[in-house]
């Protein structure tokens, strides 16, 4: 039997919801899943009037119930929906009386793994119980935090006995993959909801899980990962994930427009044009790495010029980032090497040995440690410390993924006030 794609609105703008809807279906879509940012957003008429648009398929409501368990299900279930979702984190006697409602208006109760401290135990009291589907589900935060939930689906596939969903940052490869450990259900967000192609998503999605033997496991490392999201990722995006923290301040690309970098700082401690500790520094990097100088705030003698671009070059040094300024910007710039600085200058310092390298700095208002992701473009430089790079670039790829869906909408006529539903989320 063909497992199940179950898409998960989780938007908060019905109107949207019942386009992407649509879309998604017309890809290969099994259900259709009222996300819990939808429900709170419209109430029980997101549930009633999506029924209402396709009467024939299968309504999810994501009510994640922690309480009043018959009191939601036969919301839920009056509203269209034949299946909802209640936390497996709830109390049992939550849980008993969801399931005796659900008894009594026809529905099914799907239990949400999110946050269970003990998944495979509690797997096993659910099923006990009596629920009707098993969601191996990672939310979105721990997504970031490099939780999987092909992990958490592979720990209690072999435990149970009733169906398993599985939900959480699903792409095409890990959705096959999870049908190949266990899962009926696959439920996909934001993986098909904000592209600007939903149809084509979801069938992608589709012709994954109908035959995973097409597709074939990654094997890149979580720095690899790392890298080659932030290499693709503009600096706008990255500052959004960071809530607009992690941005250099007065600070250009040297070389102009269409030039990026992205790689981890090496940091240098400099003075008054002390080229020494810089040109140092080169040898010390590794092949993709950036440099990122601090010349103690002076912009009147350039620590950098073209031999040191050169040399950079011969050593794969990705980009360099300079709180001063840069001489020699035309022969630089004949080289389209990613250099951001403060200014130019033609004063040229001297190598006395100076400072320190790959210890803490300040760079145009930035802290930045050595291993600190550096990436710039022509927008300009931003600052991921070390621990949260793999974090940022997931949110970041989200940040994406939303604006892809917005542009799309953009390109359809629609205005940015409407597609964000401004006024009815301004402040009152």
């Amino acid at each position: 039997m063909k497992p199940y794609l179950q898409v998960a609105l989780d938007l908060v703008e019905l109107d949207r919801a019942i386009e992407i809807a649509a879309e998604s279906l017309a890809g290969g879509a099994d259900w259709l899943e009222i996300g819990t940012p939808l429900i709170k957003s419209e109430g029980m008429r997101a549930v009633s009037e999506i029924k209402k648009r396709f009467p024939t398929i299968q309504i999810i409501a994501d009510m994640k119930i922690a309480d009043t368990g018959a009191m939601e299900v036969e919301m839920a279930a009056k509203s269209g929906a034949s299946i909802i979702c209640i936390l497996g984190a709830s109390d049992d006697a939550v849980i008993i009386d969801a399931l005796r409602a659900a008894q009594k208006y026809g529905v099914q109760l799907m239990a949400d793994l999110i946050h269970v401290q003990d998944p495979v135990l509690r797997s096993k009291e659910l099923q006990q119980l009596g629920v009707h589907i098993i969601n191996a589900h990672v939310g979105i935060d721990q997504q970031m935090m490099g939780k999987s939930s092909l992990d958490l689906i592979t720990s209690i596939a072999s435990e149970i006995d009733v169906p398993l969903a599985i939900a959480g940052g699903l792409d095409s490869e890990n959705a096959a993959l999870a049908v190949k450990a266990g899962a009926s259900i696959v439920i996909v967000g934001g993986w098909i909801t904000r592209s600007s192609d939903v149809t084509g998503a979801t069938a992608r999605i589709r012709s994954a899980i109908d035959d995973p033997s097409l597709i074939s496991p990654t094997t890149k490392t979580r720095d690899d990962e790392v890298r080659e999201m932030f290499s693709t990722l503009s600096t706008p995006r990255i500052s959004d994930a960071m809530h607009r923290k992690g941005a250099m301040i007065g600070i250009t690309s040297i070389c102009g427009d269409n030039i990026r970098a992205a790689g981890q700082a090496i940091t240098v401690q400099t003075f008054a044009g002390d080229w020494a500790k810089p040109v140092q520094a080169i040898e010390l990097g590794k092949q993709g790495d950036m440099l990122v100088i601090n010349n103690d705030g002076g912009t009147h003698i350039a620590p950098w010029g073209e031999l040191a671009t050169i040399s950079a070059i011969n050593r794969g040094i990705a980009g360099v980032i300079i709180d001063g300024s840069v001489r020699d910007v035309d022969d630089i710039r004949t080289m389209h090497y990613p250099i951001w600085a403060r200014g130019t200058c033609p004063n040229a310092g001297e190598p006395k040995g100076f400072g320190e390298i790959n210890a803490e700095i300040q760079c145009c208002g930035q802290t930045v440690r050595a291993g600190d992701w550096i990436i710039a473009d022509e927008n300009g430089v931003v600052v991921v410390p070390k621990e949260r790079a793999y974090e940022i670039a997931r949110r970041a790829l989200e940040v994406q993924k939303t604006e892809d869906r917005i542009r799309e909408e953009l390109k359809r006529g629609k205005g940015l006030a409407e597609v964000m539903n401004l006024l009815r989320w301004e402040k009152q």
